[in-house]
């Protein structure tokens, strides 16, 4: 029997919020002003932040770091405040599409919580600047679970906080492999990875999504074929 979905996890920079290469300009920035990735080569320091998108900046910035904690907590607050500066310079934007289907899912009588790597400081100001903040039931950093993804302590913290009845009755989606392994590792009834960000469909396919969907809008069409939420037709 398939367990009824009571709330939707959804990742924020590259699967509702539009990146457009803002993470990787903020870190740019904030390597230059402390040095965090100076002990390896460019490239390779890059191609760790690709591949660890969605994850704690932390604990990215503790491993460029070799393991120099205030040095990474330095790194951190860099990147937080080189993220605000762009923001500010460029504006925030949701993925196309985005806030309908929010809207769509919490019609559907769904709770939806917004999860991030970010700090809370730059999680509440994507938020402030589309205008969510009655959209959405909850927004989540790592610092209000415990451990960042790929860990499972978001998607269980968000379910604590919504009272959700069981990790069944939780679907999850993202756009990078530690969305979907987050997901996986809660036991979330439902995963998805969408092609709107960070990783693509085999890197999110391998990392364990039950589905591989465009982008977010596609989200609330996919539960309904799976037969986890009913299908709502209007005259």
């Amino acid at each position: 029997m398939t367990t009824p979905l009571e709330l939707v996890i959804l990742d924020m920079a590259g699967t509702t919020v539009l990146d457009d290469g803002v993470v990787e300009q903020a870190f740019q920035r904030a390597a230059e002003r402390t040095g965090v990735a100076d002990r390896m080569p460019w490239d390779e320091a890059l191609d760790h932040v690709r591949v660890t998108m969605g994850q704690s900046k932390i604990d990215v910035f503790t491993h460029l770091s070799g393991g120099d904690v205030p040095a990474a907590q330095r790194a951190t607050a860099a990147f937080e405040g080189a993220y605000a500066e762009i923001v500010a310079e460029q504006g925030v934007s949701e993925i196309p599409g985005a806030a309908d289907a929010i809207q769509g899912l919490k019609d559907s009588g769904l709770k939806v919580v917004l999860t991030t790597g970010f700090a809370p400081v730059t999680r509440d100001a994507l938020i402030d600047g589309l205008g969510w903040q009655d959209l959405i039931d909850l927004a989540l950093s790592p610092v209000d679970a415990g451990r960042g993804r790929p860990a499972p302590d978001l998607v269980l913290a968000a379910l604590l906080r919504t009272q959700a009845s069981s990790v069944q009755a939780v679907a999850v989606a993202g756009d990078t492999v530690s969305d979907v392994e987050s997901g996986r590792r809660a036991g979330a009834g439902f995963v998805a990875g969408v092609l709107t960000g960070a990783h693509d469909r085999p890197a999110l396919s391998a990392a364990g999504a039950d589905a591989v969907l465009s982008d977010v809008t596609a989200l609330r069409g996919a539960l309904v074929q799976r037969e986890l939420l009913p299908l709502i037709t209007t005259s």
